[in-house]
């Protein structure tokens, strides 16, 4: 399955990230290496490079007077590599254990002068309609260290690829000439952005649901209200912690910012708040649906029980009837009279449509 919840990995992660094989047969970094670049002012350097041979030409430009940094991009990896990564970079152990196991919420966490930052990553599934889907929400992650001459993404989840923001970069020298940072705030531009997207493609789920609960042609199916709630909370869990962590980029960790910089980050915090109450809004609205959908159910039943009960005083006046004549009375003297029988089957009939009509009047049936 596609999506990456809380508490489960895929397969391919799983294998990743470590066993008796990984730790018997260690996979070089090349295995879970996307693509790894150095950017000298704002140009990429032609040819491909290891991660230790691209920061090390990194660092010998820098020594001439260039301001260079490297930028690496790595799926879902092992311990082994991520460790051989981490001594390159200097990355602490601590982070480098959250980039292997990932399934971590999002945050921020800051090594001396190393950022890492984890993002929560969605993807809209498509479908052809929410009474029929049983996933509207996948997640994956996206962890980013950031230090002064390197980027090291590290992702989990196969909707999350980042190719399409490097390419966006590398058309904008000068945004890549502001340095590592300059990546980080472009990833998380990238992230919250489908944050807005996922959710305005929600809000047509929710109006479906909500047209489908307030119809009164329809019967009001719960369970996929239900289903749609947890779909919201599961983006409200990947999308809400976010707005703290990005508000402390630009309040505590000013000084590893340019100014610039900071600004493209408060931008970033502005759609994250948008996206987050969004959410905040879906999830106070499918409550209120599910009140009206319990309450709409209530009435049904109210008024199933009133059609019951109106065909049983019906039905309780030819049985009544029958019963008495079912005795086997020794003296009933209309039983001698030709007219007797139907007699008793027009006063059966009268008495029923007199019934009927009076339920029909006081809307029971």
């Amino acid at each position: 399955m596609p999506s990456f919840r809380a508490g489960s990995i895929s397969a391919r992660g799983a294998n990743r990230g470590g066993g008796a094989d990984s730790r018997r047969y260690p996979r070089p970094v090349s295995g879970a290496m996307v693509d790894c670049a150095v950017y000298v002012d704002g140009e990429r350097l032609p040819g491909h490079f290891t991660h230790a041979a691209a920061i090390g030409r990194a660092r010998e430009l820098e020594q001439s007077g260039r301001k260079a940094y490297v930028w690496i991009g790595l799926h879902e990896p092992n311990e082994h590599q991520m460790h051989s990564v981490a001594e390159v970079f200097d990355i602490h152990p601590l982070a480098v254990e959250d980039a292997v196991h990932a399934h971590q919420r999002p945050k921020l966490e800051r090594y001396d002068n190393t950022l890492f930052l984890v993002l929560k990553t969605v993807n809209y599934v498509e479908h052809e309609s929410v009474l029929l889907t049983r996933e509207i929400v996948e997640t994956g992650e996206i962890m980013v260290f950031v230090g002064a001459d390197f980027v090291v993404t590290v992702r989990h989840g196969d909707h999350s690829g980042l190719a399409g923001v490097r390419k966006s970069l590398e058309e904008r020298p000068r945004q890549l000439a502001l340095g590592p940072y300059a990546v980080m705030h472009a990833i998380a531009d990238h992230v919250v952005d489908s944050y807005l997207d996922v959710t305005t493609l929600m809000e047509v789920d929710i109006d479906a649901i909500e047209e489908e609960t307030f119809s009164p042609a329809s019967k009001t199916d719960i369970g996929q209200i239900y289903m749609l709630k947890r779909e919201v909370v599961e983006l409200r869990r990947a999308v809400a912690p976010l707005s703290v962590e990005l508000g402390r980029i630009n309040s505590e960790h000013r000084d590893l910012l340019s100014k610039e910089l900071v600004r493209y980050m408060r931008d970033v915090l502005d759609h994250q708040t948008q996206a987050a109450d969004r959410i905040a809004s879906y999830d106070e609205m499918l409550s209120s649906l599910v009140h009206a959908a319990l309450a709409k159910v209530s009435v049904q039943q109210n008024i199933d029980m009133r059609k019951i009960s109106a065909w049983v005083a019906i039905a309780a006046v030819p049985t009544m009837i029958a019963g008495v004549y079912g005795m086997n009375f020794e003296y009933m003297p209309e039983l001698d009279e030709r007219w007797a029988y139907p007699a008793v089957l027009l006063l059966m009939l009268t008495v029923c449509s007199l019934l009927y009509a009076v339920f029909r009047r006081n809307h029971w049936l």
